[in-house]
């Protein structure tokens, strides 16, 4: 499926370059509208990022939060900074459909491996940032993409496996916010490799083309946000190009 997204701050749709806070664009968007149209169009989700939280987890975006799904009854994905069970609890009271958990799957492992246990694999999306080494090794990187860690892609996966992981968004870092196209192998080998993960591919993406791409590598969704902000196409072309292509 097509995944609309839209990166916060203050409560304004921004998108960060390369995950840099300093080269910041500013989009003059009405979200409430945004994700009403959404929903009209059959949008069965909204992937949100708190940029304020994901930088000081005590500046997190609640309030607007609880305004957007006051409003909307659209299902929503919120990460940004999620650190604590009570993180999680707060946005799953508030009605959030997933939660993004990102840094913390690789800081503290067995914390996140008891939470799939406690709030159920379907409310918990692991957010897993890559880099693809000389040797082609997917190493992962978190802290904003700031830090280099020595795991890679496979081995988490394996290991929140028997956990019951079952949503994995997983960006390759040199794409992202680039509109330079997305990597296509990465999904093509991760979908093969793990074929009861629903992967959701993310970062790159700036034609149809390459959503039609994407759906062959077999990747369950899609996260789009800079392409769709910037009108590089429409949300029906989207979801056209998403259904059609078998």
């Amino acid at each position: 499926m097509i995944i609309p997204a839209f990166d916060l701050i203050n409560g304004k749709a921004v998108r960060l370059y390369q995950g840099d806070y300093l080269n910041q664009k500013n989009y003059d968007i009405n979200l409430l509208f945004c994700l009403e149209e959404y929903k009209s169009k059959g949008i069965q989700i909204v992937h949100l990022v708190d940029l304020d939280g994901a930088k000081n987890s005590e500046n997190r975006q609640i309030k607007l939060f609880k305004k957007i799904l006051s409003y909307t009854t659209i299902p929503v994905q919120i990460g940004g900074g999620i650190r604590t069970a009570k993180d999680i609890s707060t946005l799953l009271n508030l009605g959030v459909k997933r939660v993004v958990i990102g840094s913390s799957a690789i800081q503290d492992k067995n914390k996140v491996k008891k939470w799939l246990k406690i709030y159920g694999p379907d409310s918990i999306v692991l957010a897993l940032d890559i880099h693809i080494n000389s040797n082609n090794q997917k190493e992962i990187y978190i802290n904003g993409w700031q830090k280099r860690t020595h795991f890679i892609l496979e081995e988490i996966i394996e290991y929140f496996l028997p956990s019951g992981l079952k949503h994995v968004l997983c960006t390759d870092i040199s794409k992202d916010g680039t509109l330079l196209g997305p990597n296509f192998n990465l999904y093509k080998e991760m979908s093969n490799a793990f074929k009861n993960i629903n992967f959701q591919a993310s970062g790159g993406v700036s034609t149809l083309q390459d959503i039609i791409f994407l759906k062959k590598t077999g990747i369950k969704s899609i996260v789009i946000g800079r392409s769709l902000l910037e009108k590089k196409f429409t949300i029906e072309e989207a979801s056209k190009c998403w259904q059609n292509e078998l």
